[in-house]
């Protein structure tokens, strides 16, 4: 799920590493687009706060650069993004599900259950190798196989939102803190 193609999973393989070494973690990789103009979107994140930021996309997209370049794996001219997975981030690790507990998410599956693949509910954490997830309009905690999903996000909700920006706000009082302790030294 976090790449969707053969050529993703390749890069994956190539690009993990990569990522680890520099200090963060690839959420999601996408190679899109037609012959013409081909894009390869990486989306990464800090694995001990699940930030990115502008620094840190520019740190991590010269190192895959760097990678890249030596060994050639994409035929072709393409262009590289870096960037964070968002606050409406996809959800492509079992880690994800239970990071985001209590959180509006939508599921794809790639086969059917109970006759459909869309869901749409509140992320009741994982069990195994399942994610819990409460339905609408249902009475009990469904269970669906990690393996099944084909795509998974969260939905940008008013919950969702104030999450982002207490982060934030934490994030800014830190670097304050530092300013000032820099400062007072």
């Amino acid at each position: 799920m976090r790449g969707k193609t053969a050529e993703d999973a390749r890069l994956l393989e190539l690009l993990d590493p990569v990522a680890e070494a520099a200090g963060y973690e690839i959420v999601r990789l996408r190679m899109m687009g037609g012959s013409a103009q081909r894009r390869l979107q990486v989306m990464a994140e800090r694995p001990e706060d699940g930030e990115m930021n502008v620094e840190d996309c520019a740190r991590l997209s010269r190192a895959i650069s760097e990678v890249l370049d030596a060994a050639d794996p994409i035929s072709g001219e393409y262009v590289l993004e870096v960037s964070s997975p968002g606050v409406d981030r996809p959800l492509t690790r079992l880690k994800d599900f239970a990071a985001y507990e209590g959180y509006e998410a939508r599921i794809e599956l790639d086969r059917l259950a109970e006759n459909r693949k869309r869901f749409r509910g509140v992320l009741a954490g994982v069990e195994g190798d399942q994610v819990a997830i409460d339905l609408e309009g249902e009475e009990e905690t469904a269970l669906v196989p990690f393996a099944w999903i084909a795509d998974a996000k969260l939905v940008l909700t008013d919950e969702l939102m104030k999450r982002g920006a207490a982060q934030r706000a934490e994030r800014l009082a830190a670097a304050d803190d530092t300013h000032s302790d820099q400062e007072g030294r």
